[in-house]
């Protein structure tokens, strides 16, 4: 089981989606045991859509602060 030190949780409003690399992320094509800060840049958030800006750790260094989130724009 992934410790609190290794799950990211998304920061924007009304989403909070939780990546942990136990899991992966299935939309994404990302496999099981795929640690944050190796995906790739272009990797958004499955629920609303932000960049790895927008994520926070759920307890360590870093879970504490204020984001840079950027959210994808409609064309």
């Amino acid at each position: 089981m992934a410790q609190p030190e290794e799950m990211y949780r998304c920061q924007t409003v009304n989403c909070g989606y939780v990546y942990d690399p136990d899991r992966g992320d299935r939309k994404g094509k990302i496999p099981k045991g795929t640690q944050f800060r190796d995906l790739p840049d272009t990797w958004r958030c499955p629920i609303c859509g932000g960049t790895k800006k927008c994520f926070r750790p759920m307890a360590g260094p870093g879970a504490d602060g204020s984001t840079e989130c950027e959210l994808p724009t409609e064309q």
